[in-house]
């Protein structure tokens, strides 16, 4: 792969662009378990009926958490942005 950037930026463009989110839940108990991780992601469930959820890493070794931003976003006193995070759970 030549341009690595390049090609997950164009897959990711491809799968998203356009969708809209539908639902948003967390990662289930069971399905936590069937996966052998021990954190629950929040997952945000697309029209299409993909679904997007953050991880520990690329090989999908356990939940993450999830941050947001806004465009509207102020530096607070202390010089940074605050953002909410959507942590994950605990499975067990």
């Amino acid at each position: 792969m030549r341009n690595p950037e390049k090609y997950w930026t164009d897959s990711a463009t491809k799968a998203l662009v356009g969708r809209k989110i539908v639902k948003v839940q967390y990662m289930t108990k069971d399905n936590a378990k069937e996966s052998d991780w021990f954190q629950r992601p929040i997952f945000l469930i697309l029209d299409d009926g993909s679904f997007l959820f953050p991880q520990s890493d690329d090989e999908g070794n356990d939940g993450g958490a999830l941050g947001h931003s806004s465009p509207d976003e102020k530096l607070n006193e202390d010089g940074y942005y605050h953002q909410p995070i959507y942590p994950v759970l605990r499975a067990h």
